[in-house]
């Protein structure tokens, strides 16, 4: 463990203080005692701590009061609620204020062992993440500042970024869906030649291919029915910026074409136009395809393919770099706390958990959608498991972007109810409502007990 990990114990009981002390320092750990409230302030005051451990039942200053008055003065602490059975409850209410975890008396060692070391896991992914945004902050403007990069994988993508932005080369970004492609993309523009000018983007599986190459050649005046007046298409818009094909996999062989042809010409006629327009630009393709495959079905043609696929920058799914979910999930929780205007400060180590274990079908788009739902039905200051139930159990492959958020607080509120063996006040309680709002939304959404 490391030397520079400081737990303080906090307990009215001297057995609890000095047992709890004696198993932290054979663990590797810097331990200190105070017997109340009164004594951690005051130590507080004179140094810092990584984690404590509070007793919620303590003559004086209690373990809440505690809890506050400690995220008041060290807001980035672990603070882990020691309580006996009878007083969980009073845990949970704790958790709702900020603390992280809690465990029961009489404790198991080896269990406060394992929770140690997931806090000491979680504070130095917090130290790395403030690391890394101080790096991204170097890089403001340049459109990589929106991006986590935690695990090798994604600095091995960034690195790439870096090395290719300069270059005219035109860059294929692979991926699944929801991976990221379109901020890669915008990285690459900001930081290369054409940053100055424009990045135009299209979604060429969203068009039918008439739409698609009216969109992509733009027409002329009368050129077809509706085509009222002359109009530029993005290849056009593109000149001397960067034209970004997003799902460049969904183009028809026909389109593959006509666009090789513009790419290699670098001049481009507008529908029902006969004079030639010069347009020079920076191609950045994305595909959640294998256009490998594609060739080998004759779907996709291989000059152009060649054509676009100078470089490759592939990004791998996010249940592959499930290191960057905790950092992601603060990101979105400050964006959507900014615009909903609520005083959420972050999310339990359980509610961690879920979003850890869960396969992410979505990928990084799924996951935003996750926060913003449950930013929506959260009730008190910290996001928990609870508001997560919609999620499913974990590995399952369900996608949140079917759920309305009708749905998701129907979902929740059942899971309340079902926790609480249907006792209205109980899981009145668990979801931050009174019972008359919540036998309101009972009869509203017609929930029956099984």
């Amino acid at each position: 463990m490391s030397l520079s990990m400081r737990i303080m114990v906090v307990d009215d009981e001297e057995t609890i203080c000095e047992s709890l002390a004696a198993w932290f320092l054979k663990d590797g750990y810097q331990v200190e005692t105070a017997s109340s409230g009164d004594i951690a302030l005051e130590k507080l005051e004179h140094q810092q701590f990584d984690a404590f451990l509070v007793d919620i039942k303590m003559p004086g200053m209690d373990g809440i009061t505690l809890l506050t008055r400690i995220k008041e003065k060290q807001a980035d602490a672990h603070v882990i609620m020691i309580t006996a059975h009878g007083s969980i409850q009073s845990a949970v209410e704790a958790m709702k204020l900020g603390a992280d975890d809690y465990f029961c008396k009489p404790f198991d060692p080896e269990e406060l062992s394992l929770l140690m070391e997931r806090v000491t896991a979680s504070r130095a992914l917090r130290y790395e993440n403030a690391a890394l945004r101080e790096q991204l902050l170097m890089h403001q403007g340049t459109g990589v500042e929106s991006m986590v990069v935690v695990s090798a994988s994604m600095q091995s993508v960034f690195k790439t970024i870096e090395e290719v932005a300069p270059s005219n080369a035109p860059v294929l970004i692979t991926g699944e869906t929801g991976v990221g492609k379109e901020l890669v993309a915008k990285a690459i523009h900001m930081q290369s030649e054409q940053a100055c000018g424009p990045l135009v983007t299209i979604n060429c599986g969203a068009m039918t291919e008439t739409l698609l190459e009216s969109e992509l050649f733009g027409h002329e005046k009368g050129a077809f029915t509706g085509a009222v007046k002359a109009r530029r298409g993005r290849l056009e818009m593109a000149d001397n910026g960067t034209l970004f094909l997003d799902e460049v996999g969904e183009i028809s062989l026909k389109m593959q074409v006509a666009l090789l042809r513009a790419l290699e010409e670098k001049k481009i006629q507008r529908i029902g136009g006969s004079q030639s327009i010069e347009s020079r630009f920076r191609l950045i393709c994305a595909t959640h395809r294998d256009l490998t495959k594609l060739i080998n079905t004759q779907q996709f043609r291989e000059d152009f393919f060649y054509r676009i696929n100078v470089i490759t920058i592939e990004i791998p799914p996010l249940r592959e770099r499930r290191e960057e979910i905790p950092a992601l999930a603060d990101l979105f929780l400050e964006t959507f706390v900014h615009d909903t205007g609520k005083r959420i400060e972050g999310f339990t180590q359980k509610a961690l958990g879920v979003l850890m274990s869960y396969a992410w079908p979505g990928n990084v788009r799924e996951l935003r959608n996750v926060i913003e739902r449950a930013v929506v039905i959260a009730q008190g200051r910290i996001i928990g498991a609870p508001e997560l139930t919609f999620l499913g159990p974990p590995g399952d492959e369900c996608r949140l972007g079917t759920l309305t958020l009708k749905e998701a607080e129907i979902s929740h509120i059942a899971a309340a109810l079902e926790a609480g063996n249907w006792n209205i006040s109980r899981a009145a309680k668990q979801l931050g409502i009174d019972r008359t709002t919540l036998t309101r939304k009972i009869k509203r959404y017609q929930l029956d007990r099984p």
